[in-house]
């Protein structure tokens, strides 16, 4: 078999689709459409394979035949020339920041239905601190100090997820070869924020009326759609996030309903909430107060989200008690002697109403967007719509004293 000339490759380039042989494997290709190619044949294991060397003109004869030469050589030694030329086309990691965003792109946002939890962890507790080293240099030390600057807010949840979120971005790392041990294994829950405990908080309405007083009082620095927000939660029991990203075109203020899409609620399955008319006039306040936006709580600072924060509230609240993330000098206590609670614990007293206003327990699940469990959730399709509307408006009723601005 004679070899290909040069002149020969640019007479093969106008002529039909057809691979033409250089000998010890090489062949150069020219197709229908696309520019020609060089093709290496060869064998592995048993097993043909082939591999696209580079296309013409960019790559001339001679240097197609130096390629094939260099693949062949590394045959010999035992790579093979297509798994080579896959880690070459794998974007290049070096630092923990690069890291994550190729875990995030590659898995999290494949796999999880919010990723952007585990986003927000890495961003705010992470990044600061090692989000710009290089792999394989983050050693315990530096997991520890991401840890110690979350245990120093106070934020016991949140350094138990990070650590959580640091385990797997390493454990990512050693999936791609690129580190050989993973620096955060050797820490455990008691290094981070200690094993967690079911909260079972609920505010009675002494304590309601105590907190709803406060925030009146401090309405200028607390806000007064946080304020609004605070009731929504109480009389909706609705989830933190399904109320803070919540949009207006999700509700019809006309025939007292908000339309929560399954995109949208945390169990995947789509819910008509029913609005109490106090509930509606609050959302006729908010609606004014959102300045065209499509959002109902628009983000009132710049900020790559257009809507509340997942923490604005709850750090607002915080902040009564006299407790603010990252401040070395607290502000005063302004709660006095009442426990703290959470946005989350107004959910939970939502039901604690629900149950003192005599709704059955079947229909407060339903308020909550809880599914039924066992057999009773198989079989019973019924929304149960107007005994839930019903539950709303009586707890709407029960602490509109208290929520009255």
């Amino acid at each position: 078999m004679s070899k290909l000339t040069a002149m020969q490759i640019k007479s093969l380039v106008t002529q039909p689709p057809k691979k033409h042989a250089d000998g010890g494997g090489l062949y150069f290709c020219v197709r229908q459409s696309g520019s020609p190619y060089w093709m290496l044949r060869y064998s592995n294991q048993g097993k043909r394979r082939e591999v696209t060397l580079g296309q013409h003109p960019q790559m001339s004869l001679s240097q197609a035949r130096e390629e094939a030469v260099m693949a062949k050589k590394g045959l010999r030694s035992g790579s093979d020339p297509i798994q080579e030329k896959a880690k070459l086309a794998l974007p290049e990691l070096n630092t923990v920041s690069e890291l994550f965003q190729d875990w995030y792109d590659s898995d999290l946002s494949k796999r999880l239905k919010h990723p952007k939890i585990p986003e927000r962890i890495f961003r705010k507790e992470i990044a600061p601190v090692i989000g710009k080293y290089p792999i394989a240099d983050v050693t315990p030390r530096d997991i520890r100090a991401v840890l110690q600057k979350v245990q120093g807010s106070d934020r016991p949840t949140i350094a138990n997820d990070t650590l959580m979120y640091m385990k797997q971005l390493f454990r990512h790392g050693i999936k791609l070869d690129l580190i050989q041990t993973n620096p955060a294994t050797p820490f455990s829950l008691s290094d981070a924020g200690g094993e967690e405990h079911s909260r079972d908080r609920t505010l009675s309405l002494d304590e309601l009326q105590h907190a709803f007083h406060i925030f009146r009082e401090n309405i200028s620095s607390f806000g007064r759609d946080n304020y609004l927000a605070c009731c929504l939660f109480l009389v909706l029991g609705v989830r933190k996030s399904e109320l803070c990203e919540a949009q207006w075109n999700e509700f019809d203020l006309e025939d007292g309903i908000w339309n929560l899409s399954k995109e949208r609620s945390k169990t995947g399955a789509s819910i008509t909430i029913p609005l109490p008319t106090q509930a509606i006039n609050w959302l006729e306040i908010l609606h004014g107060h959102a300045c065209g936006s499509a959002y109902v709580f628009p983000a009132r600072r710049a900020s790559k989200r257009p809507h509340m924060g997942p923490d604005t509230l709850n750090r607002a609240i915080s902040k009564l008690f006299g407790r603010e993330a990252g401040r070395k000098i607290q502000p005063p206590n302004k709660m006095g002697d009442l426990e703290h609670f959470t946005v989350h614990d107004l959910r939970r007293t939502f039901r604690s109403l629900a149950a003192a206003e005599g709704v059955p327990g079947h229909v407060a699940e339903r308020c909550l967007n809880h599914k039924l469990k066992g057999v009773e959730g198989i079989y019973d399709r019924y929304d149960y719509l107007d005994e839930r509307k019903k539950a709303h408006q009586q707890v709407a009723d029960c602490i509109e004293p208290v929520t009255s601005l």
